[in-house]
């Protein structure tokens, strides 16, 4: 058995292990694109989906920052919480930089003898993958701009957030860092995320109506929304585009689009890798299931995956869009529904249980 992952990224390597671990061939095409290692990008990831990396052989514990509380602010609320989750000995999830974990993964990979790297060159080759023409028993395309998604991947539905995310890494005094917080801004929501007693990232999302922000202004602003670190320095300031989009068809013959290429999300809740960990854990079950039976991989399993995963991945993309679409129509009235709202959902205990659940297992 032999698949073929077009694309050198997290997504990729993690699926490239889960797959190996089937004693699985697996052969990773890296394009012409290169991984930025110096970001100060970082990744949340639920603990749901940290356990089942370690199942797979990807033990982070000793790499990535727990968070067992989270505490969600208005701006128009000073100094008040308006909702809080989490307990103090119960991580939530954990946070971990970009670069750090492609790392990690890449470690693994050069280890892995089942894996091999190949370096795209020849021009003919994604028309011998759309054709079928190739030694692959399935191909999964991670790429939503090469030739094969604009070809054959096509029809999305877009969503233009109209905004840009500002990240940075503060440096401060050592604190015990284990509560993320959440500011609901009249620019847009600001997350600063632990990495340690020592250091926390913070992810801005401003709407581009307020398009004359220069790094001088977000750092400003940030320090005057932060109200829990002695900051000593911030780390160069990186922006861009959010925008989301989901793809309406999941495969063509035996090429199976997986990660971004098939959902791609607001930040808002740091769900973007955790959505596509989830359906990591679908397709190997799907996988699994056909190797028990003897029976070869083939375009059923990619049909399969797309009936199991599409209508949840909608569903999940959806509810994180409505939660920003609130807050953006919340700040033009001056937070005067949000007051009412949360003050109803901090004291009920229902509501607590199921988002907490939601956000660490998805709609499952």
């Amino acid at each position: 058995m032999n698949i073929c992952l077009i694309g050198y990224g997290v997504s990729s390597l993690i699926l490239g292990n889960v797959l190996t671990n089937k004693n699985i061939r697996v052969s990773i095409i890296k394009e012409n694109k290169v991984i930025k290692k110096n970001t100060n990008r970082t990744v949340g990831i639920a603990k749901n989906n940290i356990d089942f990396l370690k199942k797979q052989k990807i033990d982070l514990n000793n790499y990535v920052w727990p968070i067992n509380k989270i505490k969600i602010f208005n701006e128009s609320v000073e100094n008040k919480e308006i909702l809080n989750f989490g307990q103090k000995n119960n991580n939530l999830f954990s946070i971990i930089k970009n670069s750090q974990l492609i790392n990690i993964l890449e470690k693994k990979i050069k280890k892995n003898k089942l894996i091999k790297i190949i370096k795209k060159k020849e021009i003919n080759f994604y028309n011998s993958i759309i054709e079928n023409n190739h030694e692959f028993d399935l191909v999964i395309n991670f790429n939503e701009y090469n030739k094969i998604s604009k070809e054959k991947f096509y029809r999305r539905h877009y969503k233009d957030y109209k905004s840009l995310a500002y990240t940075t890494l503060i440096k401060h005094k050592e604190c015990d860092n284990k509560c993320a917080y959440q500011i609901f801004s009249k620019y847009g929501p600001v997350a600063f995320l632990p990495l340690s007693k020592f250091e926390t990232s913070v992810v801005f999302s401003i709407l581009k109506d307020n398009n004359n922000f220069f790094d001088e202004k977000i750092i400003k602003l940030i320090k005057k929304y932060n109200k829990n670190y002695f900051v000593k320095s911030f780390s160069k300031i990186e922006k861009f585009e959010l925008k989301g989009s989901l793809l309406k068809n999941y495969y063509y013959k035996n090429i199976l689009c997986f990660g971004d290429n098939i959902h791609k999300i607001h930040p808002l809740a740091g769900q973007g890798l955790n959505m596509t960990i989830r359906d990591i854990k679908i397709i190997s079950d799907l996988i699994d299931n056909q190797i028990n039976l003897g029976l070869p991989l083939d375009k059923s399993i990619l049909r399969e995956f797309e009936k199991e995963t599409k209508h949840l991945n909608y569903l999940y993309s959806q509810s994180i869009n409505l939660i920003n679409g609130f807050f953006n129509f919340d700040n033009k009235f001056k937070n005067n529904y949000s007051k009412k709202i949360f003050n109803f959902l901090e004291n009920n205990s229902f509501f607590k249980k199921y988002s907490t659940m939601f956000a660490d297992k998805g709609i499952f």
